[in-house]
């Protein structure tokens, strides 16, 4: 069959991709014009064989791929791919199930349900809290962002959904001075502008400072949403979860804690201190195709308050076929609800997607308790390791306090900009293409931003980078 045939192809492309990963440049060396010129031309007139299509795109675009799911992408806190997580992938896309209703599909409902569960544990968040699966951790913010909403303008008698914002109540959002972009972009979904954001001091590693946020509090009352964050984007750096959570309790403020990378700590036994005080937040958002290694998009968002949580995303229609739908407004001829059935689109935004808890399931699978807690210690020794190797260059400077899987580096040579010196040390590693990481500007100074973040990365693999880097600084000297 032509389907099949196109999926055995699609299969060897792929094999011969993860076989190339370990050595393959991290960077492509294709230009812009030469891959639009492979991929582009006029849209085909007729059907072409679904064989000789995948032939063709895997021929086309492999030259343009950046090795992201390879042991030495260090850039954007980026995750590999698992292998049972890819594989679950496949099963997904071909049994394209559309995970919003357990009549669509009971398979995808009762994973989420049993993966949902195995993170509130693995985690240490309360185990009557919510689970969404969502695109990434932005839109995990989002969905708990609009829960905070729901919930606080409820308590002063707003009704959100049916009225709306026009004529609502203040809400007052407070964030640390580093808070993330993702939550910035995702209050202004739930209407509070980035000039409404009140910003208060962080120490020197970007961590909230929980007396300013007393100070803050204390300055004013009504519904307040609080963002603490457990992983600063370049520091790794956690916020003093439980300092907050005493302080927000106090003031009745609604916690919020953005861990896209950082929650996972809450895995290890080594690592877990630092998010001490996690479990009495009122939400939570992190990213699945981070440290859990799943292909993209997931994230994932748990709220404290279901009832808040449902109000702020469900629906109801004359077709929707739920538990949740009075049964006189079913439609004839159609299914009955299934009585106890999780309905996956009471805790997303999204009312069609895929089945990405299927991804999510298998990673928990495969690894287990122990095999995540390894994963995530594993790639904090490894950011340790490259520290220690990085510091011994006397042209290069580690910034942060290395407490995670951020390193960053700066290039100070001994005259010169040292800006200037750290963007083409880092331009000439991405050129030799046996690493990629990416840069950010912090405290007023260029660095390169390393996140160690891939199950398959090795200590041949730090060490052959931080050989590269180191390279590219001597020629800065």
């Amino acid at each position: 069959m032509a389907e099949e045939d196109a999926l055995g192809r699609a299969l060897s492309a792929a094999r011969a991709y993860i076989a190339s990963r370990v050595d393959r440049p991290v960077w492509p060396t294709i230009t812009l014009a030469d891959l639009r010129a492979a991929l582009g031309g006029p849209m085909p007139i007729d059907p072409i064989d679904a064989s000789q299509v995948i032939d063709a795109l895997a021929r086309a675009a492999e030259p343009g791929l950046v090795t992201t799911t390879g042991p030495r992408y260090f850039g954007f806190v980026t995750g590999g791919a698992l292998p049972a997580t890819i594989a679950a992938e496949w099963l997904a896309a071909a049994w394209d199930q559309n995970a919003a209703l357990f009549v669509m599909s009971p398979t995808g409902s009762v994973v989420e349900e049993v993966a949902g569960a195995w993170l509130l544990e693995l985690l240490g968040l309360p185990p009557t809290a919510s689970v969404g699966f969502v695109t990434g951790c932005g839109m995990a913010n989002f969905t708990a962002l609009a829960a905070a909403r729901h919930e606080l303008l409820r308590r002063v008698g707003w009704d959100v959904e049916g009225d709306g914002l026009q004529g609502a109540p203040r809400l007052r959002v407070i964030v640390g001075d580093e808070v993330h972009v993702s939550v910035i972009a995702a209050l202004r979904l739930i209407g509070v502008g980035s000039r409404q954001v009140e910003r208060i001091a962080v120490d020197g590693q970007g961590r909230m400072v929980a007396d300013a946020l007393d100070r803050a509090l204390a300055t004013g009352d009504g519904p307040t949403i609080v963002c603490a964050q457990a992983g600063n984007v370049n520091t790794g750096a956690f916020d003093p979860l439980d300092a907050v959570a005493d302080v927000t309790g106090r003031r009745h403020a609604w916690l919020h804690v953005d861990g896209a990378f950082g929650l996972w700590a809450a895995a290890s036994e080594t690592l877990k201190h630092h998010t001490r005080g996690l479990e009495r937040a009122d939400s939570w958002a992190t990213d699945a195709h981070k440290w859990l290694n799943v292909p993209y998009d997931s994230g994932l968002v748990f709220v404290a308050h279901p009832a808040a949580h449902r109000a702020a995303m469900s629906l109801n229609a004359a077709y929707l076929v739920r538990e949740s739908q009075p049964a006189s407004s079913t439609a004839r001829g159609a299914p009955p609800p299934v009585a106890g059935a999780r309905e996956p689109m009471d805790w997303t935004p999204e009312a069609s997607r895929r089945a990405r808890g299927l991804a999510v399931y298998a990673a928990l699978r495969s690894l287990g308790r122990r095999g995540v807690e390894d994963l995530v210690d594993r790639c904090c020794r490894l950011a340790r390791r490259f520290a220690d190797r990085l510091r011994q260059e006397p042209a290069i400077q580690i910034l942060n306090d290395v407490v995670l899987n951020q390193v960053l580096v700066r290039v100070v040579p001994p005259t010169g900009n040292a800006d200037a010196a750290t963007h083409e040390a880092m331009r000439v590693v991405q050129e030799e293409r046996v690493c990629w990481l990416g840069g950010t500007r912090w405290h007023d100074m260029d660095a390169m931003r390393i996140s160690v973040s891939n199950w398959s990365t090795t200590d041949g693999d730090v060490d052959r980078s931080a050989d590269s880097i180191i390279r590219a600084t001597r020629r800065q000297a």
